[in-house]
C-alpha cells in the first residue's frame, strides 16, 4: 500500500466519520427538542389533572353521603 493510497483512504474514512458525527449531532438536537416539548406537555397535563381532581373533590363534597352509605331500595 502506497503512502498516497493510505492518505486517500484515511481521508475518505475521516470524511465519513465527520458526516456521521454531523448526522448524530442533528439527531441529538432534534430529540432534545422533542423531549423538551413532551416535558411541557406533561407539565400542562399534570396541571389539568390537578385541577380536575380539585373539581371532582368539590363536586363529591357537595353530594349527600357516599353511595355506600345509601340503603338499598325496599324491593331488595
Amino acid at each position: 500500500m502506497t503512502n498516497e493510497h493510505w492518505n486517500d483512504e484515511a481521508n475518505h474514512r475521516l470524511v465519513a466519520l465527520e458526516s456521521r458525527l454531523s448526522h448524530h449531532e442533528i439527531m441529538a438536537e432534534e430529540l432534545s427538542e422533542v423531549v423538551a416539548q413532551q416535558a411541557r406537555t406533561i407539565d400542562m397535563l399534570m396541571a389539568e389533572v390537578r385541577r380536575l381532581r380539585e373539581r371532582l373533590g368539590e363536586a363529591e363534597a357537595g353530594l349527600p353521603g357516599s353511595l355506600q352509605d345509601e340503603k338499598p331500595p325496599p324491593h331488595y
